[in-house]
């Protein structure tokens, strides 16, 4: 899943200016929250680093935003947003913890003003603009102390700042329904979710340390042609305990504009479907060009194109693994199936991948296109 609000700014040019803003914020009389810049716990690529093109990593405001939203989401999607039972593993947890929030206090709330307007879940993809969870919480208390109003400071990073998050919450009561969301996340991370996430980070440290190994040593130069040429030689690949198959991507064509987040695999054993997620999110934007072009005006009103934009990520990666590292094609096609809920055959796969995820022949013809042009570049 790729990023759709355009002109949104992305990483670099975020930080930079969320840390001035911030920082002025923190001397001044106004509110905000000083950003906190203390590694946390998990954070380290177990072996790239700042060295590696594509470091892999892990953030605690990431995990905690997007489990923001997989407690209060619909996820009825083919591919689910989050892992099927998050929300029920979650609250089960809690439980045992006898820990209560304001996430489960404000649920309904929150989930009714997404059913009235799902414009809302693209605001997911903010997560990825920030550092920390102190940043993040400061700069849009700064949103909403101008009611999303850029004009209400003359100060121009300022201005920037909140006309950047104003495109994911342009009506007023977007604005509230962020400032429930985000009084309940506070709340969630001090009481639950910090702790949680650290300890899941402890209990993960050999899959990072093994994803990291397939993805350095052997994936990523497998794969270093189609996204050099795709303008995503280099980035941040997160891993993220909410996510499923679904990832969430932004993309910029800069190191620090490109990030790639999709699920943190439960054990070294499944380590790879990290990598069957990245090939997915990496291949979005060649298939979402060739759905545009291979769709009528009235299968963009009703809908169907969206469907044939999630169909053709998935089917994407297949043909994109099939050709840069053919020995995972299978597993890949396995791993969808299972996401989408369907068990995976013992014999006929591909047949029973195709039914699974149907697309017409001339958006698989424009993918495979695509796909000689991006690999048969320099």
């Amino acid at each position: 899943m790729q990023e759709t609000v355009g002109s949104a700014i992305r990483s670099a040019r975020m930080a930079v200016t969320l840390a001035a803003v911030l920082a002025g914020c923190a001397s001044g009389s106004g509110g905000g929250t000083t950003p906190d810049t203390t590694p946390q716990p998990g954070t380290t690529s177990p072996s790239g680093g700042i060295n590696s093109t594509w470091p892999v990593t892990t953030r605690l405001h990431i995990d905690l935003w997007l489990h923001g939203y997989a407690m209060v989401q619909e996820d009825t999607t083919l591919i689910p947003f989050f892992k099927r039972g998050y929300a029920e593993q979650m609250r089960s947890l809690k439980s045992r913890a006898n820990a209560t929030t304001q996430l489960e206090l404000n649920r309904d709330r929150l989930r009714a003003r997404l059913a009235l307007n799902p414009g809302l879940i693209n605001a997911q993809f903010l997560a990825l603009s920030f550092s920390t969870w102190e940043t993040m919480q400061g700069a849009l208390e700064v949103f909403l102390q101008a009611d999303g109003d850029p004009n209400r400071s003359n100060d121009r990073q300022t201005q920037i700042v909140i006309a950047t998050i104003a495109q994911y919450f342009p009506a007023a009561a977007d604005r509230e329904w962020l400032r429930v969301l985000l009084l309940s996340l506070k709340d969630e991370h001090d009481v639950f979710y910090r702790a949680y996430w650290t300890r899941e980070q402890q209990d993960r440290q050999a899959t990072a340390l093994r994803v990291d190994s397939l993805w350095e040593q052997t994936y990523r130069p497998k794969l270093n042609r189609y996204l050099r040429n795709s303008q995503l030689e280099a980035g941040t690949f997160y891993l993220s305990l909410p996510l499923d198959g679904e990832g969430r991507t932004t993309t910029g064509g800069t190191r620090e504009e490109n990030a790639v987040t999709v699920a943190f695999p439960e054990s070294p054993s499944s380590a790879i479907d990290a990598i069957y997620v990245f090939a997915h999110e990496a291949i979005i934007a060649v298939a979402g060009t060739a759905v545009r072009d291979n769709t009528t005006p009235v299968e963009k009103r009703n809908g169907l194109s969206d469907l044939y934009n999630a169909v053709g990520a998935v089917r994407g990666g297949a043909m994109l693994l099939k050709r840069a590292a053919p020995e995972i094609h299978d597993g890949y096609m396995r791993y969808y199936l299972q996401a989408a809920n369907v068990t995976p055959p013992s014999t006929n796969l591909e047949a029973a991948f195709f039914r699974t995820f149907p697309l017409p022949q001339g958006i698989l013809d424009a993918i495979t296109r695509q796909l000689d042009i991006v690999l048969g570049g320099i």
